[in-house]
């Protein structure tokens, strides 16, 4: 077995088997091109299935020199799940990785902005500019508006589309990770915003792939990832807000100020379409001077 053709494998399995959307395909192939790289890099000619621990230890030593302990965590993970799979398929009998441990990698807390930092944001936002004769500046506050209200990830808002508005109902229709689609409601400030962006993007000339996506490009394409995350950057550049700020980092705001404001974990869970609680439960670990504050509260023993 040739190692292209059981990365291909491999990745159609995720696909049919497991579900999982192109961007996820994409991240558990990524270490796994790494490897095979490697391999032809210092012409080496063992296959997946012939490869043993001892290279594939070569290889981690070799690459992990460059990579901090989070990332040779994903490593070694990912490249386990792939040796699992060929197991599965009768590839193989044994994992090269059983033995190889993880480093040890604290649990990394979420940054999230305050609600001042997010008004700072949006209120550096030029709503008149304009680009190509196309009012962009409202396009911008209403994509921040989404990922803040809403809890979004940047790929769900770049795939949102007009039919997955549910306005008079207060919800919108997200499509998650795996294809797993979940309703999140949407409050009537955010609604208004998107209102004025669709009356803007009615005048845009749109692809044809692109008719029912919500938020375009001046040529009327849909937003690449790099393109929401270019406008984050500028706007914090802008603002003179010194924190590291990404799409993600409305996402984890927007849970953090709803668990500050005695929000149930388990909604929150179902907002952020996390597919198993524990992931949720890393908010309790972001403001422990708050939970502090509900216990003197709430608690009879003060």
């Amino acid at each position: 077995m040739k190692w292209y053709n059981a990365l291909k494998d491999y990745q159609h399995y995720l696909k049919i088997e497991r579900g999982l959307s192109s961007n996820s395909i994409e991240n558990y192939s990524y270490d796994i091109k790494k490897l095979i790289n490697y391999l032809v890099e210092n012409t080496i000619s063992e296959s997946p299935i012939s490869i043993d621990d001892t290279l594939v230890k070569e290889f981690i030593y070799h690459i992990s020199k460059s990579l901090n302990p989070r990332s040779q965590a994903r490593l070694i993970s990912g490249l386990r799940n792939f040796f699992d799979y060929l197991i599965f398929e009768n590839y193989r009998t044994t994992n090269p990785l059983d033995l190889i441990e993880s480093p040890k990698i604290g649990r990394k807390l979420p940054d999230t902005l305050s609600v001042e930092d997010i008004d700072l944001l949006i209120s550096t936002i030029d709503l008149s500019y304009q680009y190509q004769g196309i009012n962009l500046g409202e396009r911008n506050r209403a994509i921040l508006e989404t990922l803040y209200s809403c809890g979004l990830r940047v790929s769900e808002l770049i795939n949102l589309k007009l039919s997955d508005l549910f306005f008079d109902e207060g919800f919108i229709k997200v499509t998650g990770k795996g294809d797993k689609q979940r309703f999140v409601p949407i409050g009537k400030t955010t609604q208004n915003y998107i209102m004025i962006w669709k009356s803007i993007r009615n005048h845009i000339a749109v692809q044809p792939n692109s008719k029912d996506i919500l938020f375009l490009n001046y040529k009327g394409k849909k937003l690449t990832r790099a393109m929401v995350f270019t406008i984050i950057k500028k706007l914090v550049e802008k603002s003179g807000l010194k924190k590291n700020v990404s799409p993600h980092t409305f996402r984890h705001s927007f849970a953090t100020h709803l668990l500050e404001n005695g929000a149930d974990l388990r909604a929150i869970q179902m907002m952020l379409g996390h597919e198993s609680i524990t992931t949720t439960e890393i908010y309790m670990h972001v403001d422990r001077s708050h939970l502090s504050e509900v216990l003197n509260k709430y608690h009879p023993r003060k």
